[in-house]
């Protein structure tokens, strides 16, 4: 069964367009959004297929995205964390801390920027473990973790000798320590925080992966799946924002290159492929559709720019704001570079 798109709407309505400009401006997490949307059933795979579940938590995103990508950028996070749940072979996870997740006893969050661009050469990893008889002690800094509280578990890759673990942690582990990171030019709301390790004990119960690349190379394409409505939504939020103001100085924005009925199209278009992808989702298919969806959004945000002239360069306006988020999606892991490399690969 399809999420109901009324009620979306509804807890958008209700929850989210009021906090905007706070997330914008103060670095305010919309925190009970997302609880809202959990307690709604929002995120309840229970009986659900695979294309269905992709669909209907990218049209969350999505739609989320349209009014907000910073917290739509959190709700992903979060549906990484879920990914992550229901690809283990963990059954205390998948039984017992998935459906809390799911239904908002718990939040989640991703942790593997960092392991991503490992495993393409990009960077050191930053986490190493020690094996213990009961689990693992984690030790090393991540820079930066979004979707961070005091109800959230969010999953990390750590070295251990010549293999690497993957394990969910608690923001509550001992010796685990959260230091806020704002001061960007978009998405301060993402609650930010880089996370030091001093010897951080995981129990065996959250193991995720003991081979955590295998199960990395498993997860990827719904990992990057899950970040295209991101860019669809600020597309369609474009459009929106060019028909606001298509009468302006006597039409005459109608002599501009990019018009509405354009992005339209295009949003179309990467909806149709997104359904397509989720029947048969692969690295293969997804990846050339993110690097596509990206190049679009930037497109469309500027556009945005240009019909909206100089009230669009105004501190807080909403075009402003659908630019910045655009160049925070592009630069989201994995990045424009890191797609590029990838694509080479597959």
């Amino acid at each position: 069964m399809a999420i109901n798109i009324e009620l979306l709407h509804q807890i958008i309505d209700e929850k989210l367009k009021p906090i905007v400009k706070k997330v914008d401006e103060q670095a305010f997490y919309a925190e009970e959004y997302i609880l809202a949307l959990a307690n709604a059933g929002f995120f309840d795979s229970t009986n659900k297929d695979v294309p269905t579940i992709l669909q209907d938590e990218a049209a969350i995103v999505r739609e989320t995205a349209k009014v907000c990508m910073t917290t739509a950028f959190c709700i992903w996070c979060h549906l990484a964390a879920l990914t992550y749940l229901r690809h283990t072979e963990n059954m205390y996870l998948r039984k017992t801390i998935l459906p809390q997740i799911e239904q908002g006893e718990f939040l989640g969050a991703t942790g593997l920027s960092n392991p991503m661009k490992y495993y393409s050469g990009l960077e050191k990893l930053h986490l190493s473990a020690e094996k213990t008889a009961d689990g693992y002690i984690i030790n090393g800094t991540l820079p930066a973790v979004s979707n961070l509280g005091q109800r959230h578990y969010f999953g990390v890759i750590a070295t251990l000798d010549d293999q690497e673990v993957m394990v969910l942690v608690s923001t509550k582990a001992n010796g685990l320590e959260l230091k806020e990171k704002v001061g960007f030019i978009g998405v301060n709301g993402s609650a930010t925080y880089s996370c030091k390790f001093e010897k951080v004990f995981i129990p065996n119960e959250q193991v995720i992966a003991h081979e955590a690349k295998a199960f990395c190379d498993k997860i990827r394409p719904t990992f990057i799946y899950y970040q295209i409505p991101l860019g669809a939504g600020v597309i369609a939020a474009a459009v929106e924002g060019i028909e606001k103001v298509k009468a302006k100085q006597n039409g005459s924005n109608e002599y501009l290159q990019v018009q509405a009925t354009d992005l339209e199209a295009t949003y179309k278009e990467i909806l149709h492929d997104l359904n397509g992808v989720a029947q048969q989702l692969t690295l293969k298919s997804v990846v050339p559709l993110r690097l596509k969806t990206v190049e679009n959004t930037l497109a469309a945000v500027q556009a945005n720019m240009l019909h909206n002239g100089a009230a669009g360069y105004v501190a807080g306006s909403v075009p402003s704001r659908k630019l910045r988020e655009a160049y925070f999606f592009a630069n989201l892991t994995p990045t424009v570079r890191h797609l590029q490399k990838l694509q080479t690969k597959i």
